[in-house]
């Protein structure tokens, strides 16, 4: 397993942030997220063999959110 933490722009409340959790949990391969509105981060571990970082950054952007960095 693998945990990268990606700076989610876009976030502006609590739905906002239950929203990436479900977009990130429902990916392929990821075990746990812990997404915060402060700073707006995602912590994700996931099975690099199912996916990797950028397809992690794509889903959240696909999703109406923005990825910064």
């Amino acid at each position: 397993m693998q945990t990268i933490t990606l700076n989610v722009t876009g976030m502006t409340c609590g739905g906002c942030v239950n929203s990436v959790q479900k977009i990130l949990a429902a990916a392929p391969g990821v075990q746990s997220v812990e997404v915060s509105l402060t700073p707006g981060q995602a912590k994700v571990t996931y099975d690099p063999a199912q996916t990797d970082a950028s397809a992690l950054a794509q889903a959240v952007v696909n999703g109406g959110f923005g990825v910064a960095g």
